[in-house]
C-alpha cells in the first residue's frame, strides 16, 4: 500500500499554510491585525503573505483591537470571510465587547436572520518570559460564552487543518495558539484535509487513569504519561481540541475505561475550564469513578517575568505525575 507523502513543518508554518490555502480557495478570505503584513506577524505566522496576496487581503491595522475586530464582524456580516489576528489573548480583552456583545449574540438577537462567520486567532499561554500582560491563558473565559466555538489546536496537523473547517462555520470561531508550540515540528500529509473541530482525540491509550488536557499542556501531559508508564501506570491522554463545544462523549468513554481522572489546565484553578470538565464528569459519570478527580492548574498569581517563577506558576511534568499518583493512591 502506498503511503501518502508527508512534510516536516513547524506549527508556525502549518498555521501559515492553513491561511495561504484558505486564501487561495476563497477570494472572500482575508487576514487583518496588528503587524500581520510588513512585519509578518508578531510570531511570524503571516511572514511572506503580504507579498503573495497584497495589501487588500493582508491588512495591517491600527493598535485598536476593538476597532479592527468590529471591522471584521462587519465584513463577515457583509459576506466576507475575515481572519482577525489578535496579538495575544490578553489584548483580546480590549475587543471583548465586540466578541461577546456583538459577534456571539447577533444570530440570537436577529432571530436567526444574521450570522457572523468570523475567525479570530490569538496567541495564548506562558513560557516565553513575556510577563503578566502577555502570558495568561484566558481561553477558558471564552469557552463560557454561548454563540461561539473555541478551538485549541495542539498538534501541527490540527494547526494545519482546523482553520479551513472554522472558516466554513456560520458563526464566530476563536482559535487559541499556545506560544510554546510555534517552533514545534511535526509531519503533515501533503494531501492534508480539513479537521473536525468538534471532536476530542485520544493521543495515548491507557487503562489506569485519564489525563485530560488541551493546547500547549498536551505535550507536558504526554511526557508525564511516559514517566508514569515507567512505573507501570498506564495513563490515557485526551486532547480536548475544542473547548466549546466540549466533546463529552470522548471524555466519558475514557472515564468508563480508567475510572480515574486528572485535568491539566493552564488557566487559573478558580472558575476554570478544569472545574467545568470535572463537574461534567460528576454529572454524567459519577458512578464510574473510583477516586476523586485531580487538577493541575496555574498558580493564582499574575504570570511572573522571572523564568524560574514563570515555570513554577504553570503546570509542569512533575506536578502532573504527582497528581496522577495521588489520585491512584500511589503518592
Amino acid at each position: 500500500m502506498i503511503q501518502p507523502a508527508t512534510t516536516e513543518i513547524t506549527y508556525r508554518d502549518a498555521m501559515r499554510e492553513a491561511i495561504r490555502d484558505a486564501m487561495r480557495r476563497d477570494d472572500r478570505v482575508f487576514l487583518m491585525g496588528e503587524d500581520v503584513g510588513h512585519y509578518g506577524g508578531c510570531y511570524g505566522v503571516s511572514k511572506g503573505l503580504l507579498a503573495e496576496f497584497g495589501a487588500e487581503r493582508i491588512r495591517d491595522t491600527p493598535l485598536s483591537e476593538s476597532g479592527f475586530t468590529g471591522a471584521g464582524i462587519g465584513a463577515a456580516m457583509a459576506g466576507m470571510r475575515p481572519i482577525v489576528e489578535l496579538m495575544t489573548v490578553n489584548f483580546s480583552l480590549l475587543a471583548l465587547d465586540q466578541i461577546l456583545n456583538t459577534a456571539a449574540t447577533l444570530r440570537h438577537m436577529s432571530g436567526n436572520q444574521f450570522g457572523v462567520p468570523l475567525v479570530i486567532r490569538m496567541a495564548t499561554g506562558a513560557g516565553r518570559q513575556l510577563a503578566a500582560q502577555h502570558s495568561h491563558s484566558l481561553e477558558g473565559w471564552y469557552a463560557h460564552i454561548p454563540g461561539i466555538k473555541v478551538l485549541a489546536p495542539a498538534t501541527v496537523e490540527d494547526a494545519r487543518g482546523m482553520l479551513w473547517t472554522a472558516l466554513q462555520d456560520p458563526d464566530p470561531v476563536l482559535i487559541f495558539e499556545n506560544v510554546m508550540l510555534y517552533n514545534m515540528t511535526g509531519t503533515v500529509a501533503a494531501d492534508a484535509v480539513p479537521v473536525d473541530i468538534a471532536r476530542a482525540a485520544v493521543r495515548r491509550a491507557g487503562r489506569d487513569i485519564s489525563l485530560i488536557t488541551y493546547g500547549g499542556s498536551l505535550w507536558k501531559t504526554l511526557e508525564a504519561a511516559a514517566v508514569l508508564a515507567g512505573e507501570n501506570i498506564h495513563a490515557e491522554v485526551i486532547d480536548l481540541r475544542s473547548l466549546r463545544p466540549l466533546d463529552d462523549a470522548t471524555i466519558m468513554a475514557s472515564i468508563a475505561r480508567t475510572r480515574r481522572a486528572v485535568i491539566v489546565d493552564e488557566g487559573w484553578r478558580s472558575g476554570s475550564l478544569s472545574a467545568e470538565i470535572g463537574m461534567r464528569i460528576v454529572e454524567q459519570a459519577f458512578w464510574e469513578l473510583d477516586a476523586p478527580i485531580g487538577r493541575v492548574c496555574s498558580a493564582e498569581v499574575p504570570i511572573p517575568y522571572a523564568r524560574h517563577l514563570e515555570n513554577a506558576a504553570i503546570p509542569q511534568v512533575p506536578g502532573i505525575v504527582a497528581t496522577a499518583k495521588a489520585v491512584l493512591g500511589r503518592a
